[in-house]
């Protein structure tokens, strides 16, 4: 059996293979961020397509949370009920179901991409007032942030902890902290964004904090047993920036508060920054954090033929390899990279009469 096609063991939960589906948000969710039968379908469908591990989009812990007004939530009973269906199906299909806990600070009350407006969203429609480590806005276009305070941040924490046990409640296997692209625990982590001169600003371990914080509450709320992964940015490719160096360090600080994998992403912080894009560009982040650090990682980014995805795993550059665009092209990737690297494709009884 091919590296890309054995399974990987994170707690108690075992995935059926290495390929996860990297959180894309859908900016589709309905009112107050229940989602829709446009997840079910969605997420269900990478899951029937052979996917280990399905990975929602960023779900945000608090109403304010939201990159758009349409971003699915976690932040009540009654997400838990939408979600409960979507869970159940893509675990029928064999599949782990797994949400991404996310908090977008200053990127908050945004228009979704295909909008005919541009920038913040204004109260009138349907926008709010963000939040961040400062009072400055990511870029000219977007809302002024308000400063968190520290009842504020102790409210973020609280935050992340509680949508952490419902995701649980409503039937997700694992879950991912969001600490990266330029949103809230990634605001508070980069010297671009993080100005503060209090206990979560200032040197590399007060700016820390806050992500290691929601760390600790995140695995007191799952319990020892359910997967904790956390996404970084890596880098910031800017200089002045958060470096790989820093999140090797970041990536020891999480493992001794209970994450379980490093799903090492990149960006975010700066508006403009020197991307050196390419096939696998972000592979040698989590090559060095996993070498480095000592912990499991996951690699992202430009990965799309199963021969560079079994050669990552099986090169002991990642234990887990997440697909974004390529699965929004194939739902079937996992299954026809399985049929091509000789491992069984697995096909859905209702599917076998096409192979």
């Amino acid at each position: 059996m091919t590296s890309l096609f054995q399974p990987l063991d994170l707690r108690n939960v075992t995935l059926p293979n290495r390929v996860a589906m990297a959180p894309m948000c859908q900016y589709s969710a309905g009112p107050d961020g229940l989602p829709t039968d446009w997840h079910r379908i969605h997420l269900g469908a990478r899951a029937v397509g052979g996917v280990g591990l399905v990975l929602t989009e960023a779900t945000a812990v608090a109403p304010e949370g939201r990159i758009s007004p349409q971003d699915t939530g976690l932040w009540s009973g009654a997400h838990v009920d939408a979600w409960r269906p979507i869970t159940r199906f893509v675990a029928e299909q064999g599949a782990v179901p797994a949400v991404q806990l996310a908090h977008a600070g200053f990127k908050a009350s945004t228009y979704r991409p295909w909008a005919d407006a541009r920038g913040g969203v204004p109260d009138d429609d349907g926008g709010w007032t963000p939040v961040g480590p400062g009072a400055e806005p990511f870029v000219p276009s977007y809302r002024v942030p308000t400063a968190l305070d520290e009842a504020g941040i102790a409210r973020v924490v609280a935050g992340f902890a509680n949508a952490a046990g419902r995701a649980v409640d409503a039937g997700f296997a694992a879950v991912e902290i969001h600490a990266a692209h330029g949103y809230l625990l990634h605001e508070f982590l980069s010297p671009l964004t993080n100005h503060r001169t209090d206990a979560y600003g200032g040197d590399r371990a007060g700016r820390m904090r806050l992500a290691v914080e929601v760390a600790h509450a995140v695995r007191a709320a799952v319990g020892p047993d359910v997967p904790v992964l956390a996404r970084i940015s890596a880098t910031d490719w800017t200089d002045g920036g958060w470096t790989v160096d820093d999140s090797v360090v970041l990536a020891k600080e999480l493992a001794a508060a209970g994450v379980d994998l490093i799903d090492c992403s990149s960006g975010g912080a700066a508006a403009r920054a020197d991307i050196p894009l390419g096939p696998g560009y972000q592979v040698p982040l989590a090559a060095r954090v996993r070498r480095d650090a000592g912990v499991p990682t996951g690699a992202v980014g430009l990965i799309s033929e199963p021969e560079q995805a079994e050669e990552i795993v099986a090169g002991g550059q990642a234990d887990l390899v997440l697909l974004g665009r390529e699965l929004l092209r194939d739902p079937y990737w996992a299954r026809r990279a399985a049929a091509k690297l000789g491992a069984e494709p697995g096909w859905p009884a209702q599917y076998q009469r096409a192979f």
